[in-house]
């Protein structure tokens, strides 16, 4: 497989790349393999970060043994291990703009009347970051880190959509395709022309396939670079009873809305200044002049 446009664009952050320390340079190389969902050989590493095949080396068994890198089955390439995957999820449930995203989540629910979340993807799997609750009695109670399988979820069939073939044969060969419900799509070629459709239309859809009685409509939150693809949705869940799916697809334009308020949130958060390397020296005092010399008494 021909690596991804996007890999043409990376360079590792120059304050890693350049710095002495051997902590930032292994976060440097960490960076580069977290930037793509693919494998990565020693040797395309070293030809992407210009460092010596040793060095590139060393520091790939630092972080295997860390949990943070994991070889394939070949034994010859890399990519993020489950220590990582579990990091960023981490850092994604609680990071300083999730008060924030909650109150662009809270204004949704209370236009649509329903519960509504926002999701990444993380090991394979959706994972929900947020998630406000409906008021109506009759509602499905998943919480924050709750995890829903990608093949039978409105956000999942979107980070699915977003993937190159190789990418998504790759997770799907790891991760069947479990029958749920009775709506599940388990068959891979009718998955691949729902994704088809989620790609033309911008928009997922859960047709009761994860959870009978419950249908979903997510759409994805914009990149928050240029070359970036989205890593977050905003989904709608609901009791197919009280909220059928072509009833639950007029709320479109407010979910839009919704992910257009957090994709600028998620660039304000790139925006911001990095931190200075050293805090600021504190200023001097001024020494204070010397005690004046005590007169003698003359007699």
């Amino acid at each position: 497989m021909n690596r991804d446009d996007h890999d043409a664009q990376w360079r590792p952050d120059d304050r890693a790349a350049g710095a002495e320390s051997p902590m930032l340079r292994l976060f440097a190389l960490l960076e580069r393999i977290a930037a793509h969902d693919r494998l990565f050989s020693l040797q395309s590493l070293c030809e992407d970060t210009g460092w010596p095949k040793p060095t590139v080396h060393r520091m790939l068994q630092q972080l295997e043994a860390g949990g943070l890198v994991r070889r394939d089955a070949d034994a010859r390439h890399y990519s993020t291990g489950v220590r990582l995957r579990r990091f960023a999820e981490t850092l994604l449930v609680n990071n300083t703009f999730h008060g924030a995203r909650h109150r662009v989540l809270r204004a949704l629910v209370d236009e649509v009347g329903e519960s509504c979340n926002i999701t990444a993807f993380v090991g394979g799997e959706v994972v929900y970051l947020d998630r406000v609750e409906t008021a109506a009695p009759l509602r499905f109670y998943l919480h924050p880190g709750s995890r829903v399988p990608a093949h039978c979820s409105a956000s999942g069939k979107i980070f699915l959509s977003q993937m190159s073939a190789a990418q998504r044969a790759r997770l799907l060969q790891a991760a069947p395709l479990d029958r749920f419900t009775p709506a599940t799509l388990t068959d891979l070629g009718a998955l691949e022309a729902e994704l088809d459709a989620v790609s033309r239309d911008g928009h997922g859809l859960d047709r009761e396939e994860f959870l009978p009685g419950l249908v979903c409509v997510a759409v994805p939150v914009p990149p928050s670079t240029p070359q970036g693809r989205s890593g977050l949705c905003v989904a709608l869940q609901a009791p197919a009873v009280r909220l059928p799916i072509d009833r639950a697809l007029q709320w479109l334009p407010a979910l839009q809305r919704a992910a257009q308020a957090l994709g600028r949130i998620e660039s304000d958060a790139l925006t911001e200044p990095p931190p200075s390397a050293a805090p600021p020296t504190p200023p001097t005092p001024p020494t204070p002049p010397p005690p004046a010399k005590a007169r003698r008494k003359s007699r």
